[in-house]
């Protein structure tokens, strides 16, 4: 990592610790909230911007980490400790799973069996009502003490989106990052000189099963609520927007993305009862004139607009 980018991120994550201070509950929950699709929106990238497997189901992982932590908290009464990773574990061994089926398909047919998968998730969700609450939701989940107080809360989610954040940057950034990313550029040359493919595309979906189960885990314990929404296809779309707004070919590019798309949900919702067909014209301008997103727009206005 650079040095500068290295300041920058300091920067950033001091002005973060430091909104607590400014006494607002709002812009409390807002930080919360943008933290927890930020680390969405991370995680779903390692697919589509690093392997480059565009996934339509990638809230399954968020739900499945979201509602483990959720159960194991309230109803079966376990530590935080013990059901935070384990909820994280059920969704990597749920990514595993789907994984191992998904990446032996391509382009389309890797999406639509990802959707497909998500929805049998977001069905067994909404039976099960003894277990999940069924379209009612979970409702009162269980949260420790020392997690109760809202400070403490955002603490608790910005110390675990900052080291998560640093985990997917080392991933990204390693050996096994650089090979994912020869395997999205050319798979039939990868697998030329020996690179297992398969393999590595399974790995990188467990990964970005993990991190999603990690935010979905957060999503549950601040909320104190898991709804079946949370699996369905329409939240898997708008984290690939998030991706997609902030440019999924660079690291934190989800990241800004999922920043400016949450807070321009709150916003303009606020305004006008149309806000889906604002985001389909923004998902349209964004195909169309900025296919490298925010990220990419900026590069450019540095260079000029060349």
């Amino acid at each position: 990592m650079k040095r500068s980018t290295a300041l920058v991120l300091a920067a950033v994550v001091a002005l973060l610790s430091s909104v607590p201070l400014l006494g607002s509950r709002y812009l409390i929950d807002l930080s919360i909230e943008v933290l927890i699709y930020a680390l969405f929106a991370l995680s779903l990238n390692v697919l589509v911007g690093y392997a480059g497997n565009v996934s339509f189901g990638h809230a399954a992982y968020f739900a499945i980490g979201g509602y483990g932590c959720a159960i194991l908290q309230t109803t079966f009464q376990w530590p935080l400790l013990l059901s935070f990773p384990t909820a994280v574990v059920l969704s990597a061994l749920a990514a595993l799973a789907i994984g191992f089926f998904c990446v032996r398909l391509t382009a389309i047919y890797f999406s639509m069996l990802t959707l497909a998968f998500s929805m049998l998730v977001w069905s067994v969700a909404f039976k099960w009502r003894a277990l999940t609450g069924g379209d009612d939701g979970f409702l009162g989940v269980v949260v420790p003490a020392f997690l109760e107080d809202r400070i403490a809360f955002f603490y608790f989610a910005l110390a675990v989106v900052v080291l998560s954040t640093a985990a997917l940057w080392l991933i990204c950034h390693s050996a096994f990052g650089r090979i994912l990313v020869a395997v999205r550029e050319n798979s039939m040359r990868a697998d030329f000189v020996g690179v297992d493919t398969r393999r590595l595309r399974l790995l990188a979906f467990v990964i970005a099963g993990s991190f999603a189960g990690v935010a979905g885990a957060l999503f549950a314990l601040y909320n104190r609520v898991m709804y079946v929404e949370s699996a369905f296809w329409t939240e898997s779309a708008q984290v690939l927007i998030m991706t997609l707004l902030g440019g999924m070919y660079s690291f934190f590019g989800p990241v800004l993305g999922a920043a400016v798309l949450y807070i321009l949900d709150l916003t303009l919702a606020q305004y006008t009862e149309y806000w889906p067909a604002v985001l389909g014209t923004l998902l349209l301008a964004l195909l169309l004139f900025l296919p490298a997103g925010l990220v990419g727009l900026g590069s450019r206005l540095r260079r000029g607009g060349r």
